[in-house]
This record gives C-alpha cells, sequence and structure tokens, in this order.
C-alpha cells in the first residue's frame, strides 16, 4: 500500500495545516474600495433603521410622549444599543471569532469543537441546536427586513401628498422583485453600484440630522446613559416594552457578521467607524432634536427632517434606493448562511452559483432568493403598514443575537483557549443586553412576531431532520460495508470477475471499508474495470483548504486507489477537474477518456420499523427526493455516471 498526496506526505489523513479562524486566504485589503463596497452590501440594513426605528418608539398608539424627558431617554437607549451591540459585541469582540475569513452563525458553530458538535452522530446536542435554531431565525429575520425597509421607504410618499396613498403598495411589490431579479449579478457587481448610494445616503441623513442638531444641540446630553435609566424608572414595565422598538436600530449588526467573508473585517470596521456610525447617531439625535420642536413630527419623524414638497420627493428617492440596499444586506446573509449549512451538512443538496473570480463568499442560490422573494410580497400583502410589520421585527433578530452570544462563549472558552473567568464576564455583560431585548420583543409575539418564529421553527424542524436522516443513512451504510481485504479474497475467491478496460469511480462517504455500490456491482455484473477510484469528499470546519492539500491518494493495489478529497464548508468540489489535476500530478494512473462515476441513490421506504418514526422519515425521504444530484453537485457529467439504487428504512 502506498500513499500520495499533493503535497509533502502525511500519516493517516491530512490535518489542516492552520488554526481555527486562519483562513488560507489573505483578507480582503481594507482599503477605499473595500470600504464603498461593504457600505453597498452589508450596512444597508443597520443604516436604514432611522426610517422606522424613532418613529415606532414615540408612536403615537404605543410609544412614549414627544416630552424633553422621554424623547432624551429614547435617544439615550438608541445611542448606547449601537455602542454596546454593534461596536463592543460585534465589532470588537463577535468578529475575532471568524472561520478563515468567515463569519455567521454556522461559521461560528464550525470552530466549536467536534466533541461538543455531536459530529456524525443522530443526536443533536444543544449546542449544534443553538446553532441552527439561531440560523433558523436568521431566515425569519430575511423575510421581513426587505418587506419592511423598502414599504417604510416608499411610504414617505404619503408624507408629500396624500393622493399617492393608494400607490403604496404597488410601488413596493415592483421594487421588492426588481430586487431579487438582479441577485443573480452577485454581491460583488452588486455593491459597485450600491456602494456610491450608501455613501451619499450616509452623508444625507447625517447631514439633516446635524443641521436639527444645531438647531436644539440640548439633546446631545442623550449620551449620558443616566437619561435612559431614569426613563425606565418613569415608565415600569411600558419603558421596557419600548426597548422592543428601540432593537430595531441594530436589527443590521447579525448581518455585519454573516456578511464578513464577503468583504473583510478591516473594511467592515472602517465602514463603520467613519461614515455608518456618526451618520446614524446624527440623525437619530436630529429626529430628537427636531420632535423637541415640532412635536407633531411624531408620525413620521424621518422625513419631517425635511419641507413637504420637492424635497421629500427627493428624500423618498434615495430612502427607497437605500432600503434596497438594507434588502441585499440580508440577502446576502442568508445565501452565505445556505451554503455553509449545505457544506456542513444540515440542508440538502441545492443549486449554488458562485459569482465572483476574486472572492469564493460570493454566492447565488437561486431555490433561497424565490423563496424569500415569495416570503417579503406576502408580508407587504399582508400586513399592508410598516407599523404593523415592526410589531414582527426584532424577535428573530434578538434570538440570533443571544444563541450568538452563546456560542461565542463556548468558542472563546473551548477554541479559542480563553479563560473561564474572563469568557464568563464577557457572556454575563452580552446576556444582560441580549435578554433584555429579548423580553421587551416578546411583547410583539401575538401582534406577528409569531411569524419569524415559524419560519425559524419550520426550518429548524427541516435542518434537524437532515442531519439525523443523514447520519442515520451513514450508519446504515456502515452497516453494508466490508473491510477491503474481506471484498479482495470474495472477488478472487472464483475465476468468474472479468476485468474491463477504463475506470470506475466509486463515490462514497466512508474513507476506510469497500462501498455498498462497489460490491453490488461486482456482484451483478461478474466484472469490474481495469482501474478503479474509491473517492471520498471530507467537508472540513475551515471555509477554504489550501490546493496543495486538497487531495490524498493511497495506492491500495495495482491500479486500485483510494482518493480523500478535503473541500472547506464556502468551497465547491468539482471532481472530474481535481482527478485531472491528480493525473497530471502522478498521483493517479488511470484512464480518464474511458470513465464511469457510480453513485448509489437511496430509496427510503418510511415504515414504522425505523428509528426515525414514519412521519420524519417521510420528510427526510422527500427532500432526499428533491436535493439537487451528487452529479451535478460535484459537476459530474451526466453521460459518465451510472447510479444503483438500494432501499433502506431508517
Amino acid at each position: 500500500m502506498r500513499e500520495r498526496a499533493a503535497a509533502p506526505p502525511t500519516r493517516g489523513h491530512p490535518r489542516c495545516d492552520r488554526a481555527p479562524g486562519r483562513s488560507s486566504e489573505p483578507e480582503p485589503r481594507g482599503d477605499l474600495r473595500g470600504l464603498v463596497l461593504a457600505l453597498g452590501v452589508v450596512f444597508g440594513d443597520i443604516g436604514t433603521s432611522p426610517l422606522y426605528a424613532l418613529k415606532e418608539c414615540i408612536h403615537p398608539a404605543r410609544g412614549v410622549p414627544t416630552t424633553p424627558a422621554d424623547v432624551l431617554g429614547v435617544l439615550s437607549l438608541v445611542f448606547w444599543a449601537l455602542t454596546l451591540v454593534v461596536t463592543v459585541k460585534y465589532l470588537t469582540f463577535i468578529m475575532r471569532a471568524d472561520n478563515g475569513g468567515e463569519g455567521g452563525i454556522l461559521a461560528l458553530l464550525a470552530l466549536v469543537p467536534e466533541r461538543l458538535r455531536a459530529v456524525g452522530s443522530p443526536r443533536l446536542g444543544w449546542v449544534p441546536a443553538l446553532g441552527l435554531f439561531g440560523a433558523a431565525l436568521l431566515y425569519g429575520d430575511g423575510v421581513i427586513t426587505p418587506a419592511i425597509s423598502v414599504l417604510s421607504a416608499v411610504e414617505g410618499l404619503t408624507v408629500a401628498t396624500e393622493a399617492l396613498t393608494h400607490a403604496v403598495l404597488p410601488v413596493t411589490c415592483v421594487v421588492l422583485l426588481a430586487l431579487f431579479a438582479v441577485q443573480s449579478r452577485g454581491s460583488a457587481g452588486i455593491g459597485r453600484v450600491f456602494g456610491p448610494v450608501m455613501v451619499a445616503w450616509f452623508g444625507v441623513i447625517g447631514g439633516l440630522g446635524a443641521y436639527h442638531l444645531w438647531r436644539n444641540p440640548m439633546v446631545l446630553g442623550a449620551v449620558h446613559p443616566g437619561h435612559g435609566l431614569r426613563f425606565f424608572h418613569d415608565h415600569g414595565l411600558h419603558g421596557f416594552a419600548i426597548l422592543g422598538s428601540v432593537v430595531l436600530v441594530i436589527t443590521g449588526a447579525e448581518a455585519l457578521y454573516a456578511d464578513m467573508g464577503h468583504f473583510g473585517r478591516r473594511s467592515i470596521r472602517l465602514a463603520w467607524y467613519f461614515l455608518a456610525l456618526p451618520g446614524l447617531v446624527l440623525n437619530y439625535f436630529g429626529q430628537g432634536a427636531n420632535l423637541l420642536l415640532h412635536p407633531e413630527a411624531a408620525a413620521n419623524p424621518f422625513f419631517a427632517l425635511v419641507p413637504r414638497g420637492p424635497a421629500t420627493y427627493a428624500l423618498v428617492a434615495l430612502a427607497t434606493t437605500a432600503t434596497v440596499i438594507a434588502s441585499q444586506a440580508l440577502i446576502s446573509g442568508a445565501f452565505s448562511l445556505t451554503g455553509q449549512a449545505v457544506q456542513l451538512g444540515y440542508l440538502p443538496r441545492m443549486q449554488i452559483r458562485h459569482t465572483s473570480h476574486e472572492s469564493l463568499g460570493q454566492i447565488y442560490v437561486p431555490a433561497v432568493n424565490w423563496a424569500l422573494a415569495i416570503g417579503c410580497l406576502a408580508l407587504v400583502l399582508g400586513f399592508r403598514e410598516s407599523s404593523g410589520l415592526a410589531a414582527a421585527y426584532g424577535v428573530a433578530v434578538t434570538g440570533s443575537m443571544t444563541i450568538t452570544s452563546a456560542l461565542f462563549y463556548v468558542v472563546a472558552r473551548h477554541t479559542l483557549g480563553w479563560s473561564r473567568a474572563a469568557s464568563l464576564l464577557l457572556l454575563g455583560l452580552f446576556l444582560a443586553i441580549d435578554l433584555a431585548f429579548l423580553g421587551a420583543n416578546l411583547f410583539k409575539i401575538r401582534d406577528g412576531g409569531y411569524i419569524p418564529l415559524l419560519i425559524g421553527a419550520a426550518l429548524f424542524t427541516t435542518m434537524t431532520v437532515w442531519k439525523r436522516g443523514r447520519a442515520l443513512l451513514a450508519q446504515a451504510f456502515r452497516d453494508l460495508m466490508i473491510p477491503l481485504a474481506q471484498f479482495e479474497r470474495q472477488a478472487s475467491a472464483g475465476h468468474e470477475l472479468t476485468r474491463v478496460p477504463g475506470t470506475a469511480v466509486f463515490l462514497t462517504s466512508n474513507p476506510e471499508d469497500t462501498p455498498p455500490m462497489l460490491t453490488h456491482h461486482v456482484r451483478h455484473n461478474k466484472a469490474l474495470q481495469r482501474s478503479v477510484v474509491l473517492l471520498t469528499v471530507s467537508v472540513e470546519r475551515v471555509p477554504r483548504v489550501a490546493a496543495g492539500v486538497r487531495l490524498h491518494v493511497t495506492e491500495l493495489g495495482p491500479r486500485f486507489y483510494r482518493v480523500i478529497v478535503r473541500s472547506g464548508f464556502m468551497q465547491g468540489t468539482r471532481v472530474p477537474a481535481l482527478l485531472r489535476g491528480a493525473v497530471d500530478a502522478g498521483l493517479l494512473d488511470v484512464d480518464l477518456d474511458d470513465l464511469t462515476y457510480y453513485l448509489g441513490r437511496e430509496n427510503i421506504l418510511a415504515t414504522e420499523a425505523g428509528q426515525m418514526g414514519r412521519w420524519t422519515e417521510g420528510l427526510f425521504g422527500f427532500m432526499m427526493r428533491n436535493a439537487r444530484s451528487a452529479a451535478a453537485h460535484f459537476d459530474l457529467p451526466a453521460e459518465q455516471v451510472v447510479e444503483l439504487g438500494i432501499q433502506i428504512d431508517l
């Protein structure tokens, strides 16, 4: 038996040649171009929160009066939410837990040691369960964000003139359809268009806020946290419930982390500190200053920053464009989460298109794109106004933020090697904020907060059933497998086995024993190709595996090879190209011009006899039948693929 590798020889399976959290590729530069691109995709959600956040806090029906004490109290909560959650929690600490440059809750989960993630086990431990539910909640957030953002911007038309009230819903639907229709162009292409617009957006909202702040500078006192504490003292439980509206100012924080792999940590931090944060703080404080001078502006404090008339129309046009960008942050994050979930084995295979030659993190997932589009349109037509959608907003955001804090504690303690005291201290600080926001949003569940929870529960069920089904399926295959030495004895026991020209490649998830497809093929055909390759694709817990260590080849016998391909969870696996590279490098001696790929096709029976149960096994079987085929996933030529069927009851 001889081992060959595309890198210096290693013992056994090659291990990752870098620590978790380190990428094999350099992080994107934090230059001006990267800053503008990051603004065009990452900061749209949090950047357009001024359209509706303060309005919900002082809404005549649900908010607080526009007295100086209450306005200062709300502004104080807004300022410290931006500071503690976005600046301290995410940009200072959470973004340190990058998995090879990639961010997001599943990338964070992949950093958790395997013993805590129950890798390969049908049972789902509490750590992966938290991570999967947090990811599922983000999908719910991704449905609501485009709907509320675009709808709140288009509603500015009613501030200019009530005659355009009937046009709000049709215009919103058209804008949303156009947004989802251009997703196939990729986030980099969109970012090049949207980036300059977001620079203008933050400049305009910051300038408007600064003007009104100059007219009434007393609101600068809201920086003192005492105003926020006094607000809770004065309003009691109702003041606590207002936190459910204050959380709207930080709804894009999780997207900053999820989109880190698209543009890099440095670009995101520079964009936040030098443009996004100043623009947001100036605008919120400017809205508060104007409210104290004109309490009637509470109906829509953002559009009240400009005089009614042409200025309003211009601001509506800019705001609508900016909210389209706001939606992009969550859509890009949903694509990234889906790609990670597929590679990590939490979702069925689906079509994923890479949209950039420069960054592997920029992808487009058609199925997710149009599912989000349908969900957004349904919410707009169902709720019909942004205030109604605001009630549904926040539950998913605060839930995923809380879960991120818990997972970061596990990573800091067990992967980064932080002390227990430091990890617990940071966890306590994060949870004190997250649980307060989450508790306040529980008041919204009856008014629409159940929507993201239902979406999250459905996706969580899908992911857990898929993971459990795949683990049981792998276990069933292991029971069918026999040691390679036993297969060789059985194959050579008789003289009826004929060797024919060509190469047979058997794809198998087990890197040690004989795949059932091989024994099935030999038993029924009484023949075997002259060259045989047993190929296993192993998905690592890093985003990308360097080209030099992706292939590990072991020669089991004359023209009989075992090939292990290592792929990152953000990395595609084109098997024909990898095999061609192995042949060119002298690692394989096979005939690629006469090659056949053998795949297994499992028919799930879904009876009461299995471990999963009829309902869950039926759901798993449905997903198996509708998943993207392994041939398409691994870029195998259709004319060279043979599928061998097997019936299994899990």
